[in-house]
């Protein structure tokens, strides 16, 4: 990264060695940083400052990752990308995280070279400008502008990635679109890890399908992925 291209983070996080050793790593590398060592204080940070990434442990004193994370999102309206940190690594936790509002889960001990990959992944995908247009397929409508996702005019809530998981599909609405390329889409060459896409789907199902009679998120076996108007099959 240019080191005359200053980004800030914020460091949610109340282990002194892995602060210390974020700190030494990314501040010769031209990142600013603040770092905040319980949910509480966190909160107050990000609501009084601008951020380009959070670094969000997920055990911390005061109030939890997730749930600061959720605060973020619905109360203060805050889309600053978010990657947790944390050493709970099942699918349930991957989950919860995700729908807390999470864009990107790293789990402990982590590598920090991949840990700057992750952060510069999430700050040129928040700055990307590539959704340009609103979409309809049957009931489902994603308005870019408002980034908001609607279902027979009921609000869906999804997280940004999420967001733009379901743009993709809806984008390329009627066809099937491969692992490969919806990972490609969403995360360029950055895949978070084997389980991601999986685990976001998951979560875009339960928003835009669940609620529903009709599944509109369908799984191609071997093949991929796609969103179909349930009315026209």
């Amino acid at each position: 990264m240019d080191k005359k291209l200053m980004y800030k983070i914020l460091l949610i996080e109340d282990n002194p060695d892995i602060v210390a050793n974020i700190y030494a790593f990314f501040e010769p590398k031209g990142f600013e940083l603040d770092n905040a060592h319980n949910g509480l204080s966190g909160l107050a940070l990000a609501a009084n400052n601008r951020y380009d990434v959070i670094l969000l442990d997920v055990m911390l004193p005061g109030m939890d990752g997730t749930k600061l994370c959720k605060m973020l999102r619905e109360e203060l309206h805050d889309k600053t990308p978010v990657l947790m940190l944390t050493a709970r690594d099942t699918i349930l936790d991957k989950v919860a995280g995700f729908d807390s509002g999470a864009d990107d889960y790293l789990v402990k001990p982590f590598s920090l070279v991949e840990l700057e990959a992750r952060i510069k992944a999430l700050i040129r995908r928040h700055q990307d400008e590539h959704f340009q247009h609103n979409i309809q397929v049957g009931s489902l409508s994603l308005n870019v502008a408002e980034h908001s996702v609607k279902r027979d005019d009921k609000p869906l809530k999804l997280t940004p990635t999420g967001f733009k998981i379901l743009h993709t599909l809806m984008s390329a609405s009627p066809r099937v679109v491969s692992k490969t390329e919806l990972e490609e889409k969403v995360w360029e060459q950055d895949v978070p890890s084997s389980d991601a896409l999986r685990t976001h789907l998951h979560s875009v199902r339960a928003q835009v399908d669940k609620p529903f009679d009709k599944t509109m998120i369908v799984t191609m076996p071997g093949v991929g992925y796609q969103i179909i108007d349930p009315d026209k099959v």
